[in-house]
This record gives structure tokens, C-alpha cells and sequence, in this order.
């Protein structure tokens, strides 16, 4: 297949990065808003994540979004994408009276996050030889510390809300930019053997999800639903640090800044890792990493515990990279989009399942400690998945020859 040229494949991985970005913005602004927004509606820790598990029942049919990829295309589909992130965030900032308000504000921008449709149009414009250090730049980027630099700047001139708006904001430029989008070649190939009869017809997979796709929806519902499960136990690092142990917002906010700038190499980094050595291996290896890693700081002295956080951020993301790379390129091209919102949909339990245990955990562990010994299980589960799986290694090859040779 033609590949797409060297000046739009650059423009491409900057607009999907500058969405993914947007994905991970929201994501964390959470870890800086928790501690204000206990404060504001007086509600306690555990509490908030027992209400998240409720209001994040919705996210359960994220496989709606995704599955727009394969109907609509890809970019109406990243656009649809961009407008359920940005608009709740600016109703945050001007609605958000009550802690209710702001739930059902917050659970919209969640049922968005993570859906990884981004990955989709880089995935399939990148040539083979470079599809994973591509994927690992877009990753890189989404990883600019957003939430902590403009956290410094926005809360004492707008308050805690104001990071939402932020998001807003940066949607709309990220909007201007989609403009100058093209569909993907292998999509428009797609669509036009649809066109023809060669290919059949489908709304989100049904009738055509072999099993072999259906053992890798398996897998990266279980590797994703690790990783999504440590994301939760993250958000109560700000918590940690500053109302457990009263470090100030400052400190954390740093020690969240250095994190967020260790990730962006760790998608550099991770990206050509799995380019080089291979995916399932550099999976792995960062698993076993972060298992030891969020031990470590229950066992840590004094300040120690500082330095753990952003190194575990570094690993952490590794993960991520795995998901965002492996998984688009694992399904047949036809039905990509589905399947990944299948795999997504299979994962997304994981925002009902762990808020109600993180309430549990921190209803007995009031002071938190072995709160992050627990959380270490994720890691090390997810590591036992690949070992006694084997998932079909990916480096280097063509969508089309991962297509036929995948077991």
C-alpha cells in the first residue's frame, strides 16, 4: 500500500499526539483536583471513589465510540472524540455547583478517556520498519506535563475548576488543526471494497470477529484492565502526599511535574524498545519494574518516597505504550476500530471494580499504609498474562502479514 508522505505522516503524529495529550490532560487533572474537591463538597476519600464507581457504569458501552472507526471513519470519529472531552470540562468550570453536577460532568470526560481511537490513524499511515517509535512519539507528546505546569498557573487565578476549562480551550485548537485530516488509506480501501461487495458489512463487528481476534481481545482486556487498575490507585498520589503525608501542594505538584517529564521519555524510549527487542518482552520487563517500584514505597524513609513516585510514573508508562502500539496493530484493519472498542468495553469493569476497592482499602488502611503493596498485584498479574500467553510478536511487520500470521 502507498504510504502517505513524510511531511503529512509528521503533521499526523503531532495532531494525534496533540489528542492524545488532550486524553491525558483530563486524565490526571484529577490528582490535582482531588484534594480540592474533598475540601469543597466535604465529602471523605472513600466516598468519592465509592460515587466514581457508580457514575463510571456508563463507560461500559465505550465499544459505541469505538466502533464509530469502522462506520464513520476515522476522523469524524476523532472528532466526536475531541467534543466528549472538551465540552463537560468547560461545563465543570461554569455548572459544577454541587458534587453531583460535577460527577455527571466528570463521568462524560471519563466515558472518552482511554478509548485509544487516536492510535488508529498513526497506526495505519506508519511504514512497518518505524510503526512502533512512531506510535512511541504521539505517546511522548501526549505526555508534556499539561496538568502540573498549568495547574501552577491556573488554580490561584481561577481556582481548582479552572484546570477543566483548560481543557476546553485546548480542545478547540486541537479542532483547527483536525481540519487538514485525511481519512486513512487503508480505511478508504476499506470502504470502498465495502462499496463492492468484497467485504461485508458490519456495526461494531458483529458477524465478522473471528476467534483469533477474540483471543487478543481477551488479553488486552486483561493487560488493559491492569494497567487501568494502577491508574485509579495513582489518582490518590496528590491525596498521599499532601493529606496523609502533609507534604504541600507545591511539593507535590512537583514531584507530579517531574513524573509527567519522565514519562515523556519513557514513551521515547519504550517505543523503540518494542521496535528493537520486541513487544511482549518490553512489556515485561516494565511490569516487573513498576511491581517493585510501588512496594517500595510503603518501605521507604522519609523523603525517598519522592523520588519513587516519578521513576514508578516512568515504568508505569511503559505499559501504556504496549497498549497503545500492540493492540491497533494486532486487528485485522477491517474491523480495528470494534475491536478495539471491545477491548476497551471488556476493560472498562475496571472503572466500577477498582473505585469500589480502593473505598474498601481506604476505609482499613486509613493512614495508607501497604495501600500501594496492594496495588503492586496489578503489575505483577499482568506480567503472568503475557508469560503464559505469549501474544504473537508484532515488531516490524505490515498490518496485512500480522493479519494472516497471528495465532
Amino acid at each position: 500500500m502507498q504510504e502517505q508522505s513524510r511531511k503529512y505522516l509528521i503533521y499526523l503524529v503531532i495532531l494525534m499526539g496533540s489528542v492524545a495529550l488532550l486524553d491525558w490532560y483530563l486524565s490526571t487533572a484529577i490528582a490535582v483536583a482531588l484534594p480540592h474537591l474533598l475540601a469543597e463538597y466535604s465529602i471523605k476519600d472513600f466516598e468519592f471513589s465509592m460515587w466514581e464507581a457508580m457514575y463510571l457504569i456508563p463507560t461500559l458501552f465505550i465499544f459505541l465510540l469505538n466502533g464509530l472507526n469502522d462506520i464513520i471513519g476515522r476522523k469524524l470519529s476523532i472528532l466526536i472524540l475531541l467534543l466528549m472531552m472538551g465540552l463537560p470540562s468547560i461545563a465543570i468550570f461554569y455548572f459544577a455547583n454541587s458534587f453531583h453536577l460535577f460527577m455527571i460532568f466528570y463521568a462524560i470526560i471519563n466515558f472518552a478517556l482511554v478509548s485509544n481511537m487516536w492510535t488508529i490513524p498513526v497506526e495505519e499511515e506508519a511504514p512497518a520498519s518505524s510503526r512502533g517509535k512512531l506510535m512511541g512519539i504521539v505517546y511522548s507528546i501526549s505526555l508534556i506535563p499539561l496538568a502540573p505546569i498549568a495547574s501552577f498557573i491556573i488554580i490561584p487565578r481561577f481556582g481548582w475548576k479552572g484546570i477543566y476549562a483548560f481543557g476546553f480551550v485546548f480542545m478547540l485548537l486541537i479542532i483547527f488543526g483536525w481540519l487538514f485530516m485525511r481519512e486513512t488509506k487503508r480505511y478508504e480501501k476499506i470502504k470502498e471494497e465495502r462499496k463492492k461487495g468484497i467485504r461485508k458489512k458490519h456495526f461494531f463487528g458483529i458477524g465478522v470477529i473471528k476467534k483469533k481476534d477474540f483471543r487478543y481481545i481477551v488479553i488486552g482486556t486483561a493487560i488493559w484492565f491492569c494497567w487501568l487498575a494502577i491508574s485509579f490507585h495513582l489518582k490518590y498520589v496528590g491525596h498521599y502526599l499532601q493529606d496523609i503525608k502533609n507534604y504541600s501542594q507545591n511539593t507535590f505538584l512537583l514531584v507530579f511535574l517531574v513524573a509527567q517529564v519522565l514519562c515523556i521519555f519513557a514513551g521515547f524510549l519504550a517505543g523503540w524498545m518494542m521496535d528493537k527487542v520486541g513487544r511482549g518482552k518490553t512489556l515485561a520487563f516494565s511490569c516487573i519494574a513498576v511491581a517493585i517500584l510501588l512496594i517500595l514505597i510503603d518501605f521507604s524513609p522519609g523523603n525517598i518516597v519522592l523520588a519513587i513516585f516519578p521513576i514508578t510514573y516512568f515504568f508505569f508508562m511503559f505499559m501504556y505504550t504496549w497498549i497503545i502500539v500492540y493492540l491497533p496493530e494486532i486487528f485485522p484493519t477491517e474491523i480495528r476500530g470494534s475491536c478495539l472498542g471491545w477491548t476497551t468495553t471488556t476493560a472498562r469493569p475496571s472503572y466500577i471494580i477498582v473505585p469500589l476497592i480502593i473505598s474498601g482499602l481506604l476505609r482499613i488502611l486509613t493512614d495508607m499504609k501497604f495501600f500501594w503493596t496492594f496495588t503492586a498485584l496489578y503489575p505483577l498479574i499482568a506480567f503472568l498474562i503475557v508469560i503464559f500467553t505469549k501474544p504473537y510478536e508484532t515488531k516490524r511487520k505490515e498490518l496485512e502479514e500480522i493479519e494472516v500470521e497471528r495465532s
